[in-house]
């Protein structure tokens, strides 16, 4: 019976110090506060690129009208849409002249989709810094009058943002938080914000990048065959001994990136895949994690109430001590977790579907897993893309 005890007591420990890691990881140190608009500054290209986007482009394109930076341009590169997009560009730019359309053209062979797309619009760019925004992101008047301030201010040549994430459906809220957790994790921006580490990752829904900068890496022809362009742009910035910033963007943009779980679940799967594709040992490792991640969650309601059994079964005070162990754990995830919620606007009711997000992470894991080890492509916005050919 002491050896029951002592085995709850460990599992404890290392619960209490596993829960207090994951959750301390996240730490945004830089942040991008709201400023009075400059009444000059150089030249900003804001370069938006758009292939079926009809749900979230017009809300991103208004908020980029909105700007208060003195020196903006705007060019939203549409990328051979088949649904309503370019009719709603075409409406929007009849109405404001700012607003710059670039015709994308067909998509060459070795080039993934959103890496050819922002391409051809920083051809046509002529600022100083390029805004790399998403279509499913929405800025806040002062975005680009803040992060550029914010950027010179910490001697950035990237910096990126993490955006509030807007999520409106059940599954979103169930799952977004874990996913957030597990990036900061893998990337923790501590790690990435110093520069003698080779920890690089940057948010593909808001990157800007000195135009010097970007050409002296090669830009996006250097990447063409990467889907997960902001994660391989990051890399060639600092590994090329240029400063990378990853800050707090909460205040300054917002992004909904899905709106219900066969969305997310493609969306996710691809960039699990395409992130650690020529890393399997790690992304096996990050799929065993995960499974012992929902382990441990489907176990906690056990603990508690085999505790209560070996208590109604003549245990004493050690089995009640198993219970206030199983208890506690039990109280300290779901204060993290309440806590993750909060900071994301989600209810913080939502952490008692903690097993249930935890699942459906690990399917997202060991998808991706299957994916490379079998050298399955991935199909994204309507693209098939073959493995051998891009990453």
């Amino acid at each position: 019976m002491i050896f029951l005890f002592a085995l709850s007591s460990v599992a404890f420990l290392i619960a209490l110090l596993i829960l207090y890691w994951l959750h301390t990881q996240a730490w945004l140190d830089i942040q991008t506060p709201h400023i009075a608009p400059p009444a000059a500054g150089p030249l900003v290209s804001l370069i938006v690129p758009a292939r079926n986007e009809e749900k979230n482009i017009r809300r991103c394109v208004e908020s980029l009208l909105t700007q208060d930076y003195p020196n903006l341009q705007i060019l939203v590169l549409e990328d051979r849409s088949t649904d309503s997009t370019p009719a709603i560009l075409a409406e929007l730019a009849a109405r404001n002249s700012r607003l710059v359309i670039v015709a994308g053209r067909e998509l060459p062979s070795g080039w993934a989709g959103k890496p050819h797309a922002l391409y051809q619009a920083a051809k046509a760019a002529a600022g100083e810094w390029l805004l790399f925004v998403d279509a499913d992101t929405f800025l806040h008047p002062n975005a680009v009058s803040a992060s550029l301030a914010s950027a010179q201010k910490n001697g950035a040549d990237l910096y990126t943002v993490m955006t509030e994430q807007i999520t409106g459906s059940f599954w979103e809220r169930v799952v977004m938080p874990l996913v957030m957790t597990a990036l900061s994790v893998g990337f923790s921006p501590r790690k990435v914000n110093d520069p003698t580490t080779r920890d690089a990752i940057a948010n593909g829904q808001f990157i800007l990048i000195k135009r010097t900068v970007y050409d002296a890496i090669g830009g996006h022809e250097k990447l063409k065959n990467q889907i997960v362009e902001d994660k391989a742009i990051s890399e060639q910035v600092k590994w090329n001994g240029y400063r990378l910033i990853v800050a707090d963007g909460r205040g300054i943009a917002q992004t909904r990136m899905y709106t219900d779980l066969p969305s997310m679940w493609e969306g996710w799967t691809k960039n699990i895949y395409l992130g650690l594709a020529d890393k399997p040992a790690m992304l096996l490792l990050g799929a065993f994690g995960a499974f012992l991640a929902l382990m441990a969650a489907l176990f906690m309601p056990v603990w508690p109430l085999l505790g209560w059994l070996w208590y109604a079964n003549g245990g004493g005070y050690m089995a009640m001590g198993v219970i206030l162990q199983a208890l506690t754990v039990w109280v300290v995830l779901l204060y993290f977790r309440m806590r993750v919620n909060a900071q994301m606007g989600i209810p913080r009711w939502y952490a008692l579907t903690t097993p249930l997000g935890a699942g459906v992470f690990a399917g997202m894991m060991f998808t991706s897993a299957w994916k490379v080890l079998f050298g399955q492509g991935v199909t994204w916005k309507g693209r098939k893309y073959d493995p051998k050919t891009v990453r």
